[in-house]
């Protein structure tokens, strides 16, 4: 039997306080929700649209039984809370994505171990908690290859490369010698996401693959329709569909590929939660993101996650602002540019601030529209 659906005017509570979940607290206002966050900062992009923000640890069990009390369900914008506090909100409200879910996602061995167990292409890995783990997997991996911590690794942090002539041990030493994972260094052609929903009724809708280009590990420019064959289409939604069917998932997460020179499509990542690369769907899909999950997690019927138009988003970044305050008037001028600020205070570099997204008859000329409105950002 279906669960009852959460309906307008009830309170939809946020772990987490960045961009994420402004965005979200945006679409569920506009369908009728009130919203509260929970996150460590006072004045987060999140607060600043919620209608409650408290202001409380991931890791204070007690405020998050609290916090759960006064909402009807909970989700996510920021994965990395501990399992005993997920474990807190449950006994108190819903929780959408799962507690389990979220167990796996935000560690990489587990993940890689939950993908390959059904049956789905990863890149090739081995765990490594010992000195003998880092030997052998080089043995078994090859080089050159990635180590990446376990957990709280994002936007290329946690990790170091290992080439021919590197020390593995001297790279697992700059990670700490944490719990950490060998991967494959794949030769990619391009890197492809899915952003895909699942409702409470087992339903799936997935937005088309999105191609990404990342700079310094960061996302600099997503693009939509991504440019890959009609089987790699299918392929990278089907391989959504199982991990959402595989997790018994209920909302928005994202799929993150390499597509290799050789033809093969690997997951590299799972993100338990609207994705950065999804941001254009705000604009360009018939639903956006940010509803998907309001829809999902409220256990109402998911939207229709066709694309509009060819559309390409560009990430704006703290570096923006280091020589003074950004030229909008010259961005907005270029034809059809939306712009997103996120309400943070404080410029830094590499810190998400804002993006911009441009919808075109083709993605060749979104992504030249985007990328001329970022350039024009830069004060004369």
């Amino acid at each position: 039997m279906t669960p009852r659906a959460i309906l307008p005017g009830s309170v939809i509570g946020v772990l987490g306080g960045g961009q994420l979940g402004r965005m979200f607290a945006m679409a569920a206002r506009r369908l009728g929700y009130r919203v509260h966050t929970l996150a460590p900062e006072h004045d987060t992009p999140t607060g600043q649209i919620a209608d409650v923000e408290v202001v409380a640890s991931y890791d204070d069990v007690d405020r998050i039984r609290e916090f759960a009390r006064g909402v009807d369900v909970v989700t996510f914008e920021f994965e990395n809370v501990s399992a005993l506090a997920v474990a807190a909100a449950e006994s108190h409200a819903m929780v959408r994505p799962n507690g389990r879910a979220l167990e796996i996602a935000q560690h990489r061995i587990r993940e890689k171990m939950f993908m390959r167990d059904l049956g789905l292409p990863v890149t090739p890995f081995a765990p490594v908690r010992s000195t003998t783990d880092i030997a052998d997997g080089i043995r078994l991996i090859g080089r050159p290859a990635v180590l990446k911590t376990a957990t709280y690794g994002y936007d290329g942090k946690g990790q170091v490369r290992i080439t021919t002539h590197d020390d593995p041990l001297q790279a697992w030493d700059t990670l700490g010698r944490h719990e950490a994972i060998l991967e494959s260094f794949i030769d990619f052609e391009r890197e492809l996401s899915v952003v895909a929903a699942r409702g409470v009724d087992g339903s799936v809708a997935a937005y088309t693959p999105i191609e990404n280009v990342h700079h310094n590990h960061i996302l600099d420019l997503s693009i939509a329709p991504a440019n890959a064959a009609p089987e790699v289409v299918t392929q990278a939604v089907d391989i959504a569909r199982a991990i959402l069917e595989g997790l018994e998932y209920v909302g928005v997460l994202c799929v993150e590929f390499f597509l290799a020179r050789d033809g093969r499509l690997l997951i590299n990542e799972i993100a338990p939660r609207p994705h950065n690369s999804g941001h254009l769907t705000i604009e360009a899909g018939r639903t956006s993101q940010f509803e998907q999950q309001v829809r999902a997690v409220c256990g109402l019927p998911l939207g229709s996650a066709e694309l509009l138009q060819p559309a390409a988003m560009a990430n704006l970044l703290g570096d923006l602002w280091v020589i003074g305050e950004p030229n909008w008037a010259g961005a907005l001028a270029v034809p059809n540019v939306k712009l997103h600020l996120y309400g943070k205070n404080v410029p830094r570099r590499g810190r998400k601030m804002g993006h911009l997204t441009v919808l075109a008859p083709t993605t060749k000329e979104a992504r030249a529209r985007v990328l001329a409105a970022r350039t024009a950002l830069s004060p004369n």
